[in-house]
């Protein structure tokens, strides 16, 4: 029997969308229309409020043509 307790960290995805969009000049229309979703959903994901699907990560990734880890990363919170 496993009796040991453990602790959960609370994972956190960060991005830097809005930031890598303003620096290239598009809009979130611009944005929105390459990678084939809403506006509203770029919207959503520039405040933090949408976990992007993989392949959704990988599309915003190209059109910043820069890797995906340079846009997104996790972190851990107790």
């Amino acid at each position: 029997m496993y009796n040991q307790k453990q602790t959960y960290m609370k994972e956190k995805i960060h991005n830097e969308v809005s930031t890598y969009r303003i620096a290239k000049g598009s809009t979130q229309e611009e944005l929105a229309l390459f990678v084939g979703v809403s506006r509203q959903t770029i919207i959503a994901l520039e405040k933090g409020n949408y976990t992007p699907s993989i392949l959704l990560a990988l599309k915003i990734s190209h059109f910043f043509k820069v890797p995906v880890e340079k846009i997104f990363n996790i972190s851990y919170e107790k």
